[in-house]
């Protein structure tokens, strides 16, 4: 259609003076009553959008009694049998008609601007005003509301400035409808100021204005809060808000979690009557689930439940799911079946999500088999839950059979697909995904790249996570919060993080989950100090601190042995409810414990009102660091009375144990219970705890065989772990088989060549002492300063050897020489001399 009205509409059209003559006036008064008599009934149509065959007929059959009757100069008859020829769609009579016009007057160019508008040809609408201006006819306050209309088909916000500017300047701005025009355009299009600024000129402003202006700040987050200012105003004027009004403030409501206001809406919803429309009543029951007042919209479901639509069942079933109650949400939807209510692809989206809460793959494989079975529409958010529960169950063969259903590529699927396999550790497969859907031409968007950059963080691959920075950058997506916190995830987990930093400093908003994975990554990277200063920034700031925020500083505290700040945090989490968190609580045992408060930590278990197979780990895990292997033993027997099955965490704790306390078959006998009592499969740090505990022993050629019969490439740890077992014990040539895997693993590790000088300088062998030496500055590897830190006072105070930067350094130093004095003076020379 497009081709045939550029057609009809050419440039030569326009260009044909013999059109815009300028015929001879006849009058004929009687003809023109008639004829305008017979074409009355046929305008009351033109409320709709099209009119049908039998209309146009009808509108032809005038036009050509016009013609007959020598009605050469029409005039307002020739405008309105314009008008009907737009309405029935038919621009071929339309373009001959127009032309034989007087074009001096507006409303044949107005007739010709809206037809374009309202079938979809927005440039050819904007088109004909330009073309209006050039014969020199002024447009009237009818001529700029469906132009406004065709510019927001176009979005184009700078063409309807200029047009703003011009309707001012022709006086029509506060016309109820072109200013309505204007509002509503401003408000669809994010220019809230002009919008606002226009709307509270205006003298006149009907309902549709006010919600117009409400959907707008709706639909802009920073700007929402306008919205109830706006309604308590709309309230005070005489106009009184219907539907729409409140669907929109509701929406508000869930949205903030204001159940208060939610509520104090419902009343006076109740009180204009419009409790059981089916609009206002969906929008109630989504307020309440979403504000997680789940007994409130249950009851207000019940109450309109024979009155309920498709769209309520959705909301209250979608509700319990979101909010954690799968039984609930799965016995609402058997009973939504057996009221023969039929369930929509809506349903199935909110209803799969509890398949993976409740572990039941089966339950997921039987509502597939349903929808399948009862011709529901596969749609885009239907194929997505469905990708979304089969990687949550661990089941991608599924995923992709559903993915490859897709007869064309979407970015949402494409998205979903990346998501679930990062999530099962098919990191390969997300990026050979990602990679498709740029070969397919498709653009990524902000949900995407945040689900691909965990994938190239998994895979330490930070030349590719760079360039996927660089094109977010380029798109303008790095302000997001969850995409900005994905970039300083993936830097941080590729090594880098002080680049994770900067990109999390350089954030304009970060919410709780932005702030957690920066405080994790620092703790997680040896900088336990900067964990904490962002804990207590992230406080300071406002952001809610949650279980994982809490957690991650607990470990930070740990690795400080920060034992007061630990304390502290405890009591914040007594404070905010977060000592019924499992994990929470289990972070602080651990906390309590490398503190070496063992009791303390003891004290945490014990007061636990349940327990999980965490909590357990954590308290064997600290008793066996404190040396006391026969408690660790006794709680790892208790664990498995209360029901809890060890799992490889547990048993790395008490292998772990049995090597501090010295008893290495009983820690080789938890070995092998783990693979063949158990059935789990031995992991590299189960391996390098048995090297350890064979090393401690002096069991070094045991230790070594370990290594060469472990059914995978020893890493640098385990390496690590043999080299400092043959440091103590004087091993200097199984010492050289190590540092030489050592030395090509981790080469830049200055602790290997210093373990190995110092067993070499210990031998005597100082020639090789001064290879090592050598290599190391071959190399370019500088020996790291060694601290110690103590605490005085809740401050920290950080010491090097030979360290002198302390303010206090002269005092310390003098207090050390009498300790040194005291020392030779009971017998201990040779200690003196070996410091």
């Amino acid at each position: 259609m497009y081709k045939r009205i550029s057609t009809i509409f050419s440039r030569e059209a326009f260009s044909n003076n013999h059109f815009f003559h300028s015929a001879q006036s006849s009058h004929f008064p009687y003809t023109e009553e008639v004829l305008a008599s017979h074409l009355a009934p046929l305008l009351q149509h033109q409320k709709g959008s099209f009119l049908s065959p039998p209309v146009l007929q009808q509108t032809q059959q005038i036009h050509a009694q016009i013609t007959v009757n020598g009605l050469h100069n029409m005039g307002i008859l020739g405008t309105r049998i314009l008008g009907m020829y737009i309405l029935c769609n038919n621009y071929l009579d339309a373009k001959k008609l127009f032309f034989q016009l007087q074009l001096c007057y507006a409303a044949p160019w107005n007739w010709m601007i809206r037809g374009f508008t309202m079938t979809g040809y927005y440039d050819y609408a904007i088109m004909f005003y330009f073309k209006m201006l050039s014969f020199g006819t002024n447009p009237d306050k009818y001529t700029f509301p469906y132009l406004i209309k065709a510019c927001g088909g176009l979005r184009a916000v700078d063409l309807v400035k200029h047009i703003h500017g011009m309707i001012n300047e022709f006086g029509f701005e506060l016309d109820v409808y072109v200013g309505s025009a204007l509002v509503k355009f401003y408000a669809e299009n994010d220019c809230l100021d002009n919008a606002r600024n226009l709307f509270d000129k205006l003298p006149q402003r009907d309902i549709v204005m006010w919600n117009v202006i409400l959907n707008g700040y709706l639909k802009c987050e920073s700007l929402a809060h306008n919205v109830v200012e706006l309604f308590v105003e709309m309230r005070r004027s005489e106009v009184k808000p219907n539907y729409v009004t409140y669907t929109s403030v509701l929406c508000l409501c869930g949205s903030k979690s204001m159940v208060g206001l939610g509520n104090q809406v419902h009343g006076l919803v109740v009180k204009c009557g419009l409790e059981t429309d089916p609009t206002v009543a969906n929008t109630l029951v989504a307020m309440y689930t979403k504000c997680r007042s789940l007994f409130d919209a249950r009851m207000l479901f019940d109450f309109v439940a024979q009155k309920a639509d498709l769209i309520t069942w959705n909301a209250m079933i979608g509700g319990y799911v979101q909010n954690g109650y799968m039984n609930e949400a799965s016995d609402l939807f058997r009973k939504m079946i057996s009221s023969e209510i039929k369930p929509d692809s809506v349903t199935f989206a909110s209803l799969l999500p509890l398949v993976p809460e409740l572990g039941c793959l089966d339950q997921g494989k039987e509502i597939h088999c349903y929808i399948v079975r009862h011709g529901v529409l596969f749609d885009l958010f239907l194929k997505n839950a469905l990708i979304d529960v089969y990687f949550k169950c661990n089941d991608v063969e599924m995923a992709y059979k559903v993915f490859k259903q897709s007869s064309a590529v979407d970015i949402v699927i494409c998205t979903a697909m990346i998501s679930g396999l990062v999530l099962n550790g098919m990191n390969v497969d997300a990026l050979e995904i990602f990679r498709g859907l740029i070969g397919n031409k498709l653009r990524p968007n902000a949900v995407t790249f945040a689900s691909v950059l965990p994938a190239c963080a998994a895979l330490a691959a930070l030349k590719l996570g760079k360039e996927l920075h660089g094109n977010i950058v380029k798109k303008g997506l790095e302000g997001r919060c969850y995409v900005g916190s994905a970039i300083s995830d993936m830097y941080a987990k590729c090594g880098r993080l002080d680049l994770g930093h900067e990109v999390f400093i350089r954030m304009s908003e970060r919410d709780s989950v932005c702030w957690n994975s920066m405080i994790t990554n620092c703790s997680q990277n040896g900088k336990p100090e900067v964990a904490m200063d962002l804990f207590l920034r992230m406080g300071l700031e406002g952001a809610k601190y949650d279980c994982v925020s809490i957690s991650a500083a607990l470990s930070a505290c740990a690795d400080l042995s920060d034992l007061n700040r630990g304390k502290e945090i405890h009591s914040l989490m007594i404070r905010r409810g977060f000592n019924f968190d499992l994990f929470a609580t289990s972070a602080l045992i651990d906390t309590y414990a490398k503190c070496g408060d063992l009791d303390l930590a003891s004290r945490v278990f014990d007061n636990m009102e349940s327990r999980n197979e965490v909590s357990w780990n954590s308290i064997i895990a600290a008793y066996g660091n404190h040396g006391e292997l026969n408690t660790c033993v006794e709680l790892f027997r208790a664990m498995e009375d209360e029901g809890f099955r060890p799992d490889g965490v547990t048993f790395l704790a008490v292998m772990s144990a049995c090597g501090h306390a010295g008893r290495v078959e009983e820690g080789k006998s938890y070995f092998n219970s783990m693979i063949q009592d158990y059935g789990f499969c031995a992991r590299m740090e189960h391996y390098a705890c048995l090297i350890d505990m064979f090393g401690r022993a002096g069991r070094l050629e045991e230790a070594f065989r370990v290594i060469e019969t472990m059914p995978f490439t020893p890493d640098a740890g385990i390496w690590g772990t043999l080299l400092g077992s043959c440091r103590i014990h004087g091993n200097v040539e199984l010492a050289e088989v190590a540092s030489e895997h050592l030395f090509r693993l981790d080469p830049q590790n200055s602790g290997y060549y210093v373990l190995l000088s110092n067993l070499h300088a210990d031998s005597g062998t100082w020639t090789r002492v001064n290879q090592i030496r050598g290599m190391m500055k071959e190399r370019g590897v500088k020996k790291l300063t060694g601290y110690s830190w103590i605490e005085v006072d809740n401050s920290s105070h950080v010491f090097a050897a030979a360290d002198k930067s302390h303010p206090l350094s002269s005092q310390i130093y003098a207090v050390l020489n009498n300790l040194l004095v005291e020392l030779q003076d009971e017998g201990y020379d040779h200690f003196i001399l070996a410091l």
